[in-house]
């Protein structure tokens, strides 16, 4: 273990950094020269820190520096603090993909060079196995690029209109296409910003509509890609902090699946309905609907995803802590009976530790709450939706327990690693609740999450344009 530095010794460090410098520059060393020899007479200093250091830059000159280079290309800077420049100058913390970027291009340099980069997307870390009847299941990748939307989302769109083309009645070819569109919008759902992935997916159920109204063969299939489709536009427009119009596709697909014999489409829209009814603060309706979708679930799996993600924080909502810890237990005993794989519309260890998270929260068992939501966040790659919503809800359990520091830091650490676009209306909400919950504490880290939450970008604007 790394002996502490002391502050008297951190002090030292500036001082003899300082004369280094002024030394290095009379014999015209470059930073690059005069970082390395920082490292190589300061052995304490890493690279990160070394380069600031060799710039002859204080932290507050660095965050500055970094939101130059963000307003160089017209984007409004989301502000890193100097608690966290500190954290990842220590390597304490690392700071995520964007602001690796922006620090490399402040300092004239690469992220190789401050020891930034990331490792290889085909390497792994070890997290909990995630369960599904397959305990030795490989742990997912800790980093992996995320896909180009503005290439990646239209192709898909594309090809399936040239199927059409060929075959405008919609037979075996563009049916084979059209399930190859919604598995990879289902697979892909967290890799994109919600309102990007929400007009591709409904310009490709706009292009079915016609075949689908014209009666070709297969109908029944056709139409419940359709309801697939609607399934998923529910989920974004939930996503965009849009219930209403969200309540309006679910209610398609729950149609849909019950006019094709697809009660797995029908469970999951109705639990999707409950998730919606909660945000809108109809915790009966939720209850209804969560109940409505469990009698329709085929599988242990589905069973367990209505009981976790359903009716399990819809019970929380209206107070009722015995009911919910018996719901919990049901949720669990369906899990380990599970022996299918989720996809995107099924249910994982990780979201199901955050929706019995979310219901202990609600109940005040704030404990319990803080551990689910550290497992959920653990078993989540660090960086997309699923581990922000987990990470913010950690965040709240720690302010409930009084932590509100390190809840302030873990929040500010979210709005470091995920782009403002990427940050959907439920993890949005939890942040809005602990930005509350925060109210009236005088601690640096807490008043700089007040002051990058009043900054944060919305999902929509006034004028109905996504923002970020």
């Amino acid at each position: 273990m790394a002996a502490v530095i002391t502050r008297s010794r951190r002090a030292a460090i500036v001082r003899e950094a300082a004369r280094i410098r002024r030394d290095a520059q009379r014999h015209g060393h470059t930073t690059r020269q005069i970082a390395h020899r920082l490292r190589q007479q300061l052995p304490e200093v890493r690279a990160l820190e070394a380069w600031r250091l060799a710039l002859g830059w204080s932290r507050a000159d660095a965050i500055d520096q970094i939101a130059r280079c963000y307003l160089d290309q017209g984007l409004q800077p989301p502000g890193p603090s100097e608690s966290m420049l500190c954290r990842w100058e220590h390597g304490q913390d690392r700071p995520g993909p964007e602001y690796t970027v922006m620090l490399a291009r402040a300092y004239g340099t690469t992220p190789e060079t401050l020891e930034l980069a990331r490792p290889d997307p085909n390497t792994t870390t070890m997290v909990p196995a995630l369960r599904y009847g397959q305990p030795h299941r490989p742990p997912p990748p800790t980093w992996r690029e995320p896909m180009t939307t503005a290439a990646g989302l239209p192709a898909v769109r594309e090809s399936l209109h040239l199927a059409l083309l060929a075959d405008p009645t919609a037979g075996p070819e563009v049916l084979e296409a059209a399930h190859a569109a919604v598995e990879h919008y289902a697979l892909n759902y967290s890799r994109h910003p919600p309102h990007a992935l929400f007009a591709e997916v409904r310009g490709t159920r706009e292009l079915l509509t016609a075949p689908l109204a014209a009666g070709p063969r297969d109908t029944p299939e056709l139409a419940r890609l359709m309801g697939w489709l609607s399934a998923l536009l529910g989920n974004l427009a939930h996503h965009l902090g849009d219930d209403t119009g969200a309540g309006v596709h679910l209610t398609t697909a729950a149609h849909i699946g019950h006019r094709t014999g697809d009660t797995r489409l029908t469970a999951w829209s109705f639990g999707a309905r409950s998730m919606t009814a909660r945000a809108r603060g109809q915790a009966d309706a939720a209850t209804e609907y969560a109940e409505r979708g469990l009698a329709a679930a085929p599988t242990p799996l589905i069973r367990a995803q209505l009981l976790g993600w359903a009716l399990l924080p819809s019970l929380a909502a209206q107070g009722r802590a015995r009911e919910v810890e018996e719901t919990a237990r049901a949720a669990d005993e369906a899990f380990a009976a599970a022996t299918e794989e989720p996809g995107r519309f099924g249910y994982d260890h990780a979201e199901h530790r955050l929706h019995q998270a979310t219901a202990h929260l609600d109940i005040g068992r704030h404990d319990d709450a803080l551990r689910l939501a550290e497992t959920s966040a653990a078993a989540k790659t660090t960086g997309t939706p699923g581990w922000a919503a987990a990470t913010i809800l950690h965040a709240r359990a720690e302010a409930a327990a009084g932590h509100h520091s390190d809840a302030a830091e873990r929040a500010l650490d979210v709005l470091a690693r995920v782009p403002a676009a990427h940050l959907r209306s439920n993890t949005r909400t939890r942040l809005n609740a602990l930005n509350n919950d925060l109210t009236g504490i005088q601690t640096t880290t807490a008043r700089d999450l007040h002051e990058q939450h009043r900054a944060l970008v919305p999902l929509i604007d006034p004028h109905g344009r996504a923002g970020g």
